[in-house]
């Protein structure tokens, strides 16, 4: 029986699923992620199920949306003892790790959220999620000189440098360093290119926010334009420098027979309808990159998928590879929701539920009645919302069927 590959699981977070260069983007420099996604399998119909990060991080790991998964609410923990895509691997073989951001521990809904206060909280070896090696940090946003703790490490640690290069550096080293004729999974979990946009990117400089290209559907000349073109200066910077120690990681896992999946537990709107932040239902929110690139013997193949993944279909995926069996989405459309309002500035307003498919998008309101739907074959940047006419009601109505 062939033995079964090396899974790697690539998270980063706000990483919207237009800002790469194979994407047409011209501001991102991502040639080590353009190449990745060149090599394999680009679902470019990719999405998160929740717009927001403890949620999608929560469904990504159980495979099962909130607050199923016992995450309702953005400050609730992982439940201990979830069944998660560490604990089946555990039991099919696997030596397992996890490195980098957890957002998923108990932490003080009054503390601030960026900074050393959540970035210390100590996460109990019974709430890392079945992981044999756990080393991280809760959250904090601290994009350089990261404080780490886990099995390794009883009590947080700070490392100098940038969070995306040391955390990838240090499970590099794990994994080659994993027992000898057993496979191993191992998660890297990097909060770039999150906020704070204008915190050092190793030493990529910021672009000149003058000559930032933005989406189509940013209002311009005025206070929106100025925001977004300040804050992508920042962010695609990150993007940058996370890239090249994406590209470092994966050339280090690529010796074997190991299948590499990366993407983003959410995107970020950046000035997008006059919106910033996360949250909202709109592509720019919602849709994520989804690459898989399997290196050795058995390849996934490449080009361009349309199926309508979801984070939450990540660990069938994985389990599918691991047992050499083709994975198939479930059916048409990817469920997306919010399942609660997260009270923070510039967040989503409302409790919303709604489905992705290839071409279309329906999202209800908390009362169940339609609130948007895109038609995004013709309307790719959501310009027209078609709950307006009257003719796509029908549509609308066996649509909502599916949501509910």
């Amino acid at each position: 029986m062939p033995r079964a590959p090396n899974i790697l699981w690539i998270v980063t977070t706000q990483w919207r699923a237009q800002a790469f260069g194979y994407a047409g983007d011209l501001n991102a420099r991502t040639p080590c992620i353009d190449s990745l996604a060149a090599e394999g399998v680009n679902f470019a119909q990719a999405v998160t199920p929740h717009p927001f990060g403890p949620f999608a991080r929560a469904a990504l790991l159980t495979g099962a949306p909130s607050p199923e998964n016992g995450v309702r609410d953005y400050f609730d923990p992982l439940p201990e003892g979830s069944a998660t895509i560490a604990t089946e691997l555990s039991a099919r073989g696997y030596s397992t790790a996890f490195f980098g951001k957890w957002h998923l521990a108990r932490r003080d809904p009054a503390a601030p959220l960026v900074g050393e206060a959540h970035a210390r909280v100590v996460v109990p070896a019974g709430a890392r999620g079945g992981f044999g090696l756990w080393e991280g940090f809760e959250s904090g946003f601290l994009l350089n000189d990261p404080w780490l703790h886990g099995t390794r490490l009883p009590e947080p640690v700070r490392f100098e440098g940038y969070q995306a290069d040391i955390l990838c550096d240090r499970a590099s080293a794990w994994f080659h360093g994993a027992p000898p004729g057993k496979p191993w999974f191992c998660v890297v979990s990097l909060e770039a290119p999150h906020p704070p946009y204008n915190a050092p990117a190793g030493d990529i400089a910021p672009q000149d926010p003058g000559q930032i290209q933005l989406r189509p559907n940013v209002p311009t000349g005025g206070a929106v334009e100025e925001r977004a073109r300040r804050e992508l200066a920042g962010y695609y910077a990150h993007a940058e420098a996370t890239d090249r120690a994406v590209g470092r990681l994966v050339e280090n896992a690529a010796g074997g027979d190991t299948l590499v999946i990366f993407t983003s537990v959410h995107g970020d709107m950046h000035g997008s309808h006059g919106l910033f932040r996360k949250g909202w239902p709109h592509e720019e929110s919602v849709r994520v990159p989804m690459i898989a690139r399997r290196f050795g013997t058995g390849g996934t193949g490449r080009g361009i998928s349309p199926a309508p993944i979801s984070l939450s279909d990540l660990p069938a995926y994985t389990l599918a590879a691991v047992d050499g069996r083709e994975w198939k989405p479930a059916g048409d459309f990817a469920a997306i929701s919010m399942p609660s309002v997260v009270r923070q500035p510039h967040q989503c307003d409302r409790v919303w539920r709604g489905v992705r498919g290839r071409d279309r998008k329906l999202v209800l309101g908390g009362d169940g009645s339609p609130w948007l739907f895109f038609d995004l074959e013709n309307d790719p940047l959501e310009m027209r919302n078609l709950a307006a006419f009257p003719s796509r009601a029908a549509e609308i109505r066996n649509l909502s069927a599916s949501v509910c």
